[in-house]
Order: C-alpha cells, then sequence, then structure tokens
C-alpha cells in the first residue's frame, strides 16, 4: 500500500537536505501515518484507516468521522473513503425522508 492519507491525501514529498556547505542531496519527506479504527454513528460500525496524525486531529475536531467526511472533497479521498462517504449520505438521506 501507498504511503498516503486514506482521508486528506498527504503523501510523501521530496526534497533536497541542505548542508552547511550548501551541498544538496536528495531526501524524502515521509506523512506521519497512523493505523486507527474510527467508528462511524450512522452506519454504527468500526472502520480502520491509515491516516496522517493531522488528518485524526482534524476528524476530532470536525466531530467524528461522519462529519469529517460528509465534508470532505470527493478527490482527496481513497477509494474506500468514498464508498464509506456515500454509504453514509444515503443513510442520513433515508433518515431525513
Amino acid at each position: 500500500m501507498s504511503r498516503r492519507c486514506e482521508l486528506t491525501g498527504k503523501a510523501v514529498m521530496s526534497g533536497n537536505n541542505v548542508s552547511h556547505a550548501h551541498n544538496k542531496t536528495r531526501r524524502k519527506f515521509l506523512p506521519n501515518l497512523c493505523n486507527v479504527t474510527l467508528l462511524s454513528d450512522v452506519l454504527k460500525q468500526k472502520i480502520r484507516f491509515k491516516i496522517s496524525a493531522n488528518a485524526l486531529r482534524t476528524v476530532e475536531h470536525r466531530g467524528g468521522l461522519d462529519s469529517f467526511l460528509t465534508k470532505a472533497k470527493a478527490d482527496e479521498l481513497s477509494s474506500k473513503a468514498l464508498l464509506l462517504k456515500k454509504q453514509i449520505e444515503k443513510k442520513l438521506a433515508e433518515a431525513a425522508a
């Protein structure tokens, strides 16, 4: 699996190590990925994700996985998260009707 956050799309970046003598060598900046299990209140199930620590803070700040996914852009989400977002929106539409 790639080193990419499933919720925010944060991935590996590349750049330079710059020495005191200003020599440049290539390096990678890796995202701080964590394996977590998040609870969906609407679907009443636990979902495992590989997300960045920053995304975990954002999920908690927005009030949970369901509210994060409803506000998230579809192009940033992984296929698993996009499927989950559609399921949540469908369940919320059924509850409203």
